[in-house]
């Protein structure tokens, strides 16, 4: 039996476990595309503004779903594991992935600089996590930008220690770890792609409630 219905319920929950928190000056981030239905729904039953994080997953070559790596907004590359620069495969695929940073920044923000991050408290979101490689990518970047603390908020991850999580994340609010986690979208009955244009609806929904941060 999957976890979730969709994307919605999965934000729904995940503001039972926020609503719990005190946060003074909160900024919800998240990670598109599939984190921003579930932060959308955070942000309008709690009233945090959010905008979206632009983090690229850096594929093996061959088998784009193992991530071996993240591109964060400043284009730097966060690798894991022994994997080589070198690799002429490997290079095509973080420049493929760069212009995809560049274009869905173009897209989703339109020229418009991303939020003042400083001194911040940053809920960064998703829709799950798997390897961590993209939440870790995105907090290496969050934390470059002077934030003052990181809270994770996924709805569904591995039962593993999170002790590496530690290092770049103050909290991780999860409120599901099935043993038998294969992925993400194995938990979502509804777990259908999220387009461009959903993602830029629900961003005007944001603005039309007054939750833009850049406001």
């Amino acid at each position: 039996m999957n976890l979730y219905a969709n994307r919605t319920q999965a934000g729904e929950k995940l503001v039972e476990l926020l609503q719990k928190k005190t946060f003074t000056r909160p900024l919800m981030l998240a990670l598109p595309r599939g984190g921003v239905p579930v932060a959308s729904v955070i942000s309008e039953k709690l009233k945090i503004p959010f905008d979206v994080l632009v983090v690229r997953k850096i594929g093996y070559p061959g088998h784009p779903e193992t991530g071996i790596g993240a591109i964060a907004e400043d284009e730097k590359t966060l690798m894991v594991g022994p994997f080589h620069h070198s690799d002429p495969r490997l290079l095509d695929v973080i420049l493929e992935e760069k212009s995809e940073v560049r274009r869905r920044i173009d897209i989703y923000r339109g020229g418009r600089a991303l939020p003042v991050l400083a001194n911040k408290e940053i809920i960064l979101v998703d829709d799950g996590m798997a390897t961590g490689v993209t939440a870790i990518a995105a907090a290496k970047f969050l934390k470059e930008h002077g934030v003052d603390k990181i809270f994770l908020a996924i709805p569904v991850a591995p039962p593993t220690d999170d002790k590496y999580l530690s290092k770049y994340v103050d909290e991780v609010i999860c409120p599901h770890r099935p043993i038998n986690f294969s992925s993400v979208g194995a938990w979502y009955d509804d777990f259908e792609e999220v387009s461009d244009e959903e993602v830029s609806d629900y961003l005007q929904k944001r603005h039309l409630q007054n939750l833009d941060p850049s406001i």
